[in-house]
């Protein structure tokens, strides 16, 4: 059985700059160029809320564990929390120097991580109303272009090509370096592993102990943008955006090409994985498409 398009939304606020599932997978967030976030069912193309507040573009949006929460990151340098239900602001941070690339939330979203163009990665304390972060890593050399939250560790991939990974209990930093850019990274389901998503056009399993390249993947197109990528159907396909408007599939362990995508006439460049099914969102110009096993 092959995935179908399920549903496509043009969701009205310029070219989408990121589309993310909430916890449960019931609800989508995007975030765009008209600087709003948008809360939406992809399904019944239902809107749900707009929020506003950022100065400029938004880049990446994340929702709490919970749901009444999201954290939103932006050009203009800050991160906003937002009350899912009234959209009223909770908290505004700003300490960032440049552009906030990249926003995530602990297991518990006590804890915001956030990675910027100005080569750091910050933790910042939900829980109280302190506008400084708890903690500043600046050991990128470049852009931090991505932060995953896993357990006890930050790892941040950075435009110098670097992958860290911040043990957080034990005050450890494991760095592996590859010799290009670094755009887009995902993890594995069960944690073993990171995808790599890189600017010469080739997708990079590594393993996230070792640091062993374990497979590569090719047949996409970059030409230059942040193209994301993602790990699907239970950790064995993996999946990308390319600049001529398709996604891409491949088989994980082996690397093999399976299946193109015909998504839209604009660079698919971001993605986001369902975070119990099989359904995939596609950011393509202002539009979302839903991809999925028929119901």
């Amino acid at each position: 059985m092959e995935l179908v398009r399920k549903k496509s939304i043009n969701c009205n606020q310029g070219a989408i700059r990121a589309v993310r599932y909430n916890a449960d997978g019931a609800y989508a967030m995007t975030c765009g160029s008209d600087k709003k976030i948008k809360l939406l069912n992809p399904l019944t193309e239902t809107l749900l809320k707009t929020y506003g507040g950022h100065g400029d573009e938004v880049l990446d949006v994340v929702g709490s564990c919970d749901s009444s929460r999201i954290l939103s990151g932006s050009m203009d340098k800050s991160l906003i929390y937002w009350d899912v239900s009234t959209g009223q602001v909770i908290r505004r941070l700003r300490h960032h120097a440049g552009a906030v690339n990249s926003v995530k939330l602990n297991e518990e979203s006590t804890v915001a991580v956030s990675g910027s163009r100005d080569n750091t990665v910050m933790c910042w304390d939900m829980r109280v109303p302190k506008m400084e972060p708890v903690q500043v890593m600046n050991e990128a050399k470049d852009s931090v272009i991505e932060v995953i939250v896993a357990n006890h560790r930050i790892i941040a991939a950075s435009i110098d090509g670097s992958v860290r990974q911040y043990d957080i209990r034990a005050g450890e930093v494991i760095t592996d370096s590859l010799d290009c850019a670094i755009v887009s990274i995902a993890r594995t389901r069960d944690g073993q592993c990171l995808l790599l998503s890189c600017h010469d056009g080739i997708m990079r399993l590594m393993d996230n102990d070792s640091g062993d390249i374990l497979a590569n993947y090719r047949g996409h197109t970059m030409m230059n943008y942040k193209v994301e990528c993602g790990i699907i159907c239970s950790d064995s396909h993996v999946v990308s955006g390319s600049a001529e408007g398709v996604a891409v599939i491949w088989e994980l362990v082996q690397g093999k090409e399976i299946r193109r995508i015909p998504i839209g006439n604009k660079v698919v460049h971001s993605i986001a994985v369902h975070p119990t099914g099989t359904d995939v969102i596609f950011a393509c110009g202002p539009e979302i498409h839903v991809w999925g096993y028929p119901y």
